[in-house]
């Protein structure tokens, strides 16, 4: 992988994380388009350093949110912000359970399956259409809502449903507040990205031999940057119920990977 195409797959991550289009499915995608032909070692130390980075731009634009959150947990007391912890905690279960007992499963999906990507796409696309048109009740996010959360989260480990796109309309569909289903949908993914760096940290997976520090360096620089970028934008847009536009977007990628899947299969 030279550093150009780093430098290209790492804007992809970056935006895609926090858009609803699927960062994993773009990723897929863009690799395909590239002709990525890195080993499987060296492109999986790729990946993780791009959702580090993203998950490092995440924390920069809810620094204040995360630095309450910790503030409220040092306090000891059921408040507002120990029970959203929990809260995001349960989310994380249906993940974490899918991500421990079906990892292989999920890896082969990761094989460059382009048709199966345009497909997950469609489906996100019809999630976003749906959750644009749900009606405004303005509840917050409870345990219960929480656990369904985790469970489209969990879903969207597949290549092609968008985390955030899965997340945030599930939330959205149940009622809950727009902005405090996108404050949610960021927040609770990045213990499942910091844990499943440590597991692989620990397993030695990530270590390889060609691994180029030059390229992941510039991956890594692309991806924050653009996922700040990015971030700070989808709030805005879903305040403003503009998820069609996705919507759109999605289901015309999805068409257009399928055929072309179709065609080289």
């Amino acid at each position: 992988m030279g550093t150009w195409e780093a430098i290209v797959l790492g804007i992809i991550q970056g935006f895609t994380e926090f858009l609803p289009v699927s960062s994993s499915g773009h990723l897929e995608l863009g690799k395909a388009i590239l002709g990525d032909t890195s080993v499987p070692e060296e492109s999986l130390l790729f990946t993780v350093v791009l959702h580090f980075a993203t998950a490092l731009s995440t924390l920069v634009v809810f620094r204040k949110d995360v630095w309450e959150l910790l503030s409220g947990l040092l306090k000891f007391t059921w408040n507002e912000e120990t029970q959203f912890v929990t809260k995001i905690i349960v989310s994380m279960l249906p993940a974490v359970v899918i991500g421990l007992l079906f990892e292989e499963q999920l890896e082969s999906f990761f094989g460059g399956n382009i048709a199966f990507v345009g497909a997950m796409l469609i489906v996100t696309a019809i999630l976003l259409w749906l959750a644009d048109r749900a009606k405004y009740t303005g509840k917050a996010v409870t345990f219960k809502s929480a656990f369904i959360i985790g469970i489209s989260q969990a879903i969207a480990m597949l290549p092609g449903i968008s985390r955030s796109g899965a997340t945030i309309s599930t939330s959205v569909l149940l009622g809950n507040d727009k902005s405090k289903a996108a404050r949610f949908s960021f927040l609770m993914v990045v213990p499942l990205i910091f844990g499943k760096i440590g597991k692989d940290l620990v397993s030695g997976d990530l270590f390889s031999e060609s691994a180029n520090f030059t390229t992941l360096g510039l991956g890594f620089m692309a991806a924050f940057i653009s996922g700040l970028i990015a971030c700070t934008w989808m709030l805005s847009l879903v305040r403003k119920s503009k998820l069609s536009y996705f919507a759109i977007y999605c289901l015309a990628v999805g068409i257009i990977a399928i055929t072309i899947g179709l065609y080289n299969s």
